[in-house]
């Protein structure tokens, strides 16, 4: 009792209640903006979403439409872009986990990764315009699906490697005890033991590229009308968002408004896919 009344203990209670407190507000704080930037989106987004949005190309100005060829755009880039990066990444992770562990190219490649991890994508967009869209003369898909390729694979290096090195030793000791080759214990003990963490890490890698405009401005810049051309320049919604978005034309904003919660919303439903992956092999 003597304890709990004392000058010292009644101090820091108070202490610890001031910062409390401040925690408490500084959070409120940061949830009451994200709460009102969701609220606006919603409600901006959905008073434009139908039919026509998937149905439709994208209006001139002054006209009703559609994001089809946009959405379509999107798609057709971001799945190049996983189909480029993921095997890279998962190759990479695999040597810095199984085969170079404690090598100091390992050290080096994992250095660079954590670099290209923050790296702004602006940056990786004007490094693949000046190695292939300025060589080639004009922007394509193709140069817009490698600056994202060139984003998805440190992501995946980075989730590859960790799951693996979570993998157990003593698996792998018990694949070696009867005689399976290296190869062979990788492909089918540490990759099956690690497969939900890694496809966590290429559905995360989706999330970060889903959004990003600056390197398609670069590479894939936009395109008004239908292409499946992966040689010409293509439509994305991330560069139509940014293109309606500034535009003076009230439909175009509205556009602009439904493409950023169909984007919004793909990204949350990759997130949640995502978390659910990984608790489910935690409680395995």
């Amino acid at each position: 009792m003597a304890l709990t009344t004392s000058p010292l203990y009644a101090a820091r209670r108070r202490k610890n209640a001031i910062t409390m407190g401040l925690a408490f507000l500084a959070t409120a704080f940061g949830l009451l903006w994200l709460v009102l930037i969701l609220a606006n989106l919603l409600w901006e987004g959905f008073s434009g979403l139908s039919l026509a949005v998937f149905t439709q190309m994208t209006p001139p100005p002054g006209s009703d439409g559609g994001l089809l060829n946009p959405i379509l755009g999107s798609l057709v880039m971001t799945t190049l872009a996983v189909l480029i990066g993921t095997p890279l990444g998962v190759l990479a992770g695999t040597y810095m986990a199984e085969y170079g562990r404690y090598d100091r190219v390992t050290m080096v490649v994992r250095f660079v990764n954590d670099i290209l991890l923050s790296a702004p994508s602006i940056v990786i967009g004007l490094f693949i315009y000046e190695i292939m869209v300025a060589q080639v003369g004009h922007f394509s898909a193709w140069a817009g699906a490698l600056a994202l390729a060139v984003i998805v694979v440190p992501v995946v290096v980075r989730t590859t490697e960790d799951m693996l090195v979570l993998v157990p030793d003593t698996l792998r000791e018990a694949a070696a005890s009867i005689g399976l080759p290296r190869v062979l214990m990788i492909t089918n003990v540490a990759y099956r033991a690690a497969r939900a963490g890694m496809l966590t890490g290429v559905l995360l890698a989706v999330a970060r590229i889903s959004g990003e405009t600056a390197p398609l401005l670069f590479t894939a810049l936009n395109n008004q009308f239908w292409s499946l051309n992966m040689n010409a320049p293509m439509a994305s919604l991330p560069a139509v968002i940014f293109q309606f978005a500034l535009s003076p034309y009230k439909e175009w904003q509205k556009l602009a408004w439904t493409g950023a919660l169909i984007i919004t919303l793909a990204v949350l439903t990759l997130s949640i896919v995502a978390r659910l992956i990984a608790s489910k092999s935690k409680s395995q």
